[in-house]
């Protein structure tokens, strides 16, 4: 085994590298702990469903709960997604210099020991889904096929950003079936527009890797759009703005909402205005820009749900 106090390239300076015993490191890394924009990623969908929910059965009394339990479960499944990619994905990674150090090419840790880490991972989330209703349970558990293939995706199709927009998104559906114990329109709108804002900030990250997934024969959106990518950006942003859009509409959101879906947009129209794909580190700072993106629209959401709710 190599050494476990060995920071991963592409994430280095951070707390698990300068503060979490040793042993303990390369399970972090894993997961991402060193990296929490991923479950801030897959959280905001989440949030964004409860609030509106919410603010539909005009009752926000099960909302604070339904926030903390979706953090839980958003920080424990994007671990266990991300350590089930790392299994599929150890070869490739072996070949890319920005993942070669990640902790299974590394041989920090075996597969099997990454993979009795996935289903601890995977335990407390179920732990945590057991939490709500039968119909959120039923709902949550079908996620699992998608997050099962979308390691693949990406051998197979220039589109494997749409495999990750299915999975990340599926929190857009969770709310409902939590708060309201359905799945309606209004929910599967908001669940396509968060696909486009995915597409979108995935085309943006996926930028820094394009050079390396030539040469591994690793496909990506970032490759098939090209020197296109403003304009095909521009497009998925537009698309989520409007299907969010109409989700809030179809849910009769107020004044709140809007505002903060005008400053998600705001926000994305400086993320295209601004990107230059030939600048990985500008990329990476775009993308991760996201989580203030998506926390803009869920304040709105969260201010609309407590205002119709008294």
């Amino acid at each position: 085994m190599s050494n476990a106090a060995a920071p991963v390239a592409d994430s280095t300076a951070n707390w698990v590298d300068t503060h979490a015993p040793i042993w303990m490191r390369p399970y972090l890394r894993l997961s991402r702990f060193d990296r929490p924009i991923g479950w801030w990623l897959l959280l905001l969908p989440c949030w964004w469903s409860a609030a509106l929910a919410a603010g539909i059965a005009h009752n926000v009394r099960d909302l604070p709960l339904v926030i903390v339990l979706f953090f839980i479960g958003a920080v424990v499944m994007r671990g266990a997604g991300c350590t089930w990619n790392d299994i599929t994905d150890r070869k490739l990674d072996a070949q890319v210099e920005r993942t070669r150090s990640r902790p299974i090419p590394a041989g920090q840790v075996t597969v099997t020991q990454a993979a009795a880490f996935l289903v601890l991972q995977a335990l407390i989330g179920l732990a945590v889904l057991l939490q709500f209703n039968g119909f959120a349970i039923l709902t949550g558990i079908g996620s699992l096929a998608i997050v099962a293939i979308y390691p693949f995706m990406k051998r197979i199709t220039y589109w494997p950003q749409v495999a990750l927009g299915l999975a990340f998104s599926w929190g857009a559906l969770m709310g409902f079936a939590v708060i309201l114990g359905r799945i309606d329109a209004t929910a599967l709108v908001l669940y396509a527009g968060s696909i486009s804002w995915v597409i979108a900030y995935d085309t943006i990250y996926a930028h820094q890797d394009t050079e390396d997934d030539i040469l591994v024969g690793i496909k990506s959106t970032a490759l098939l759009f090209g020197e296109r990518t403003q304009m095909a950006l521009t497009i998925f942003c537009s698309l989520a703005v409007l299907l969010i859009g109409v989700a809030l509409w179809r849910g009769g959101s107020q004044w709140p909402a809007w505002i903060g879906l005008a400053a998600f947009a705001a926000h994305l129209v400086w993320q295209v205005r601004t990107i230059r794909i030939d600048n990985p580190a500008l990329c990476l700072r775009l993308f991760k820009s996201n989580r203030d993106a998506g926390l803009m629209l869920f304040v709105g959401l969260l201010a609309d749900a407590v205002l119709r709710s008294y």
